[in-house]
């Protein structure tokens, strides 16, 4: 049996440890905190801080940056990109190569579509097929 973690050192000379979750062999840093029920895929990185929920489901490729939070059962499509600070509410879904800025935050249930964009800071809520309810 190999080894279940990683070290990688990131831009500023810092080495972290990720490991490899038991529900798909995604990459964990310490200080993350994943719920055991959760689904991370092979290639995925979640970074210090950030915290996923029960039922989530986090695709291939995707980078959960520090301190994002994703809620319970919503989806992230593979290679998905969420910013630092960024929230995902309950049951929430994102598309395939979605970006979502720093501190950006999509409401519970919303249907954000492949290849979008959210800006830093924005507030995104949507019905379920994925068109934008006024803020």
């Amino acid at each position: 049996m190999g080894k279940n973690y990683i070290d990688i050192e990131n831009d500023r000379g810092e080495t972290l440890r990720y490991r490899k979750h038991a529900n798909g062999r995604g990459l964990i840093a310490n200080g993350a905190k994943v719920h055991p029920s959760a689904i991370v895929e092979a290639g995925s990185y979640v970074e210090p801080g950030a915290q996923i929920a029960a039922g989530a489901r986090i695709g291939r490729g995707v980078w959960i940056e520090p301190e994002a939070v994703i809620g319970p059962n919503a989806e992230i499509a593979p290679h998905a990109h969420i910013g630092p600070g960024a929230a995902i509410g309950a049951g929430a879904k994102i598309g395939v190569r979605c970006f979502v800025g720093a501190g950006a935050r999509v409401a519970p249930e919303s249907l954000i579509g492949d290849d979008e964009s959210i800006p830093e800071g924005e507030r995104v809520a949507t019905d379920r097929r994925g068109l934008r309810l006024a803020a």
